[in-house]
């Protein structure tokens, strides 16, 4: 697994890195199939006395690429909101790849290897 944090008009302390990882234990613990990951945090200034603190994560797994973002006035609430929405969206694609085994049609009907009568 690759794993790529960095900062946009924001310098990572290893803090915010020890942070990240971890949040990022509990999403790699549901689903042990990524392959890379990369978290951009920045910091947008869109007034002076408003600052934004900016989270997004990108993930690829096997198959899919996942990406989420979320903003708030704390980085760290905004890294919680991340982690909780890639959590629910990490779960949701492992449900979708072990839901393979589907009935086929002709089991379903209830007739299958009977013999007409």
């Amino acid at each position: 697994m690759n794993l790529t944090i960095s900062g946009h008009h924001l310098e990572v302390t290893p803090a915010l890195r020890e942070y990240v990882l971890t949040k990022l234990d509990r999403v790699t613990r549901h689903f042990d199939q990524v392959v890379d990951i990369n978290v951009l945090l920045s910091v947008e200034k869109l007034k002076e006395k408003e600052r934004r603190q900016k989270a997004e994560v990108n993930l690829h797994v096997k198959g899919k690429d996942i990406f989420c973002e979320t903003s708030h006035e704390d980085l760290y609430a905004a890294i919680d909101q991340l982690m909780d929405i890639l959590d629910r969206q990490v779960v949701k694609h492992k449900g979708r790849v072990q839901d393979h085994h589907h009935e086929s049609i002709k089991r379903m009907d209830g007739s299958a290897g009977e013999s007409p009568q």
